[in-house]
């Protein structure tokens, strides 16, 4: 995790990014107006030097995607000293094996990536041991939108079948809504995006059959190449990392 000072204005690209969610929701139908947007920096690949420079402009909500480099970031004793209050998603793959990993995470906001009943129920049996009492785990169903064998997510055929499952034999869960990742770079030309119409009408689904608000149930779509399209399309929760902290660079 190597950053060049001169290289990266974070706070610039914060700001960036802020007036772009504030731009796309000015573009927004009405029904969305009074959704807003929350901002996740997704800080994969970036030191806890950068994530406090950002945390330090405003902003709170983080995203890593890996269960090794989130530990390693929450425990820094930087980030426990300067951010008291920051707020961690997990957007990865989570496999079960490293759940307890997870959940002893301090300051854990949200893990958006449950994609199975068996990740699920390990959440939610493993929960008490780490949360505050009488707490719930909130978490997100991810759905593999796109079709794509290399992206993990439930189909979006069983996406009804396994929030009924979080909602009636998942008592340590709070369900949130639903996450995508989508095809990357998508050519807008074609029209609307087809991973952001099939959330949506997930969305709608889960609500229609089960009896739910459809503005309690977030959608987390979008990220740095597209948050504005998601944004307009109804987006609650996008997840911008390369527009914040530069291009990353990984090790060989």
């Amino acid at each position: 995790m190597i950053r060049s000072m001169a290289e990266v204005n974070v706070k610039k690209g914060l700001k960036t990014a802020l007036q772009r969610i504030e731009d796309a929701c000015s573009k927004r139908s009405m029904e969305f107006r009074d959704l807003k947007p929350r901002l996740v920096a997704v800080s994969k690949v970036k030191p806890a030097e950068l994530i406090v420079e950002v945390y330090e402009a405003g902003q709170r909500h983080f995203g890593e995607n890996y269960v090794q480099e989130l530990q390693e970031k929450s425990m820094h004793p930087l980030i426990l000293e300067k951010c008291p209050d920051i707020k961690w998603h997990f957007i990865g793959h989570l496999q079960t094996n490293k759940i307890n990993k997870v959940l002893s995470i301090p300051n854990l906001y949200i893990i958006e990536t449950v994609h199975s009943r068996k990740l699920a129920s390990q959440l939610n049996n493993n929960w008490p041991n780490f949360g505050p009492a009488d707490s719930k785990l909130k978490i997100m169903v991810q759905v593999n939108t796109s079709g794509e064998k290399e992206k993990s997510g439930v189909n979006p055929s069983d996406v009804t079948e396994i929030t009924n499952y979080v909602l009636k034999e998942c008592h340590n869960l709070r369900f949130e809504g639903l996450m995508t990742i989508g095809e990357y770079g998508y050519d807008y030309s074609k029209g609307p995006n087809p991973d952001f119409l099939s959330l949506i009408k997930c969305r709608d689904e889960v609500c229609k059959r089960l009896g739910l608000d459809w503005k309690e149930v977030e959608l987390s779509m979008g990220m740095s190449n597209d948050f504005d399209k998601a944004i307009e399309m109804g987006s609650t929760n996008v997840r911008v990392g390369q527009l914040i902290f530069g291009e990353r660079q990984y090790k060989n």
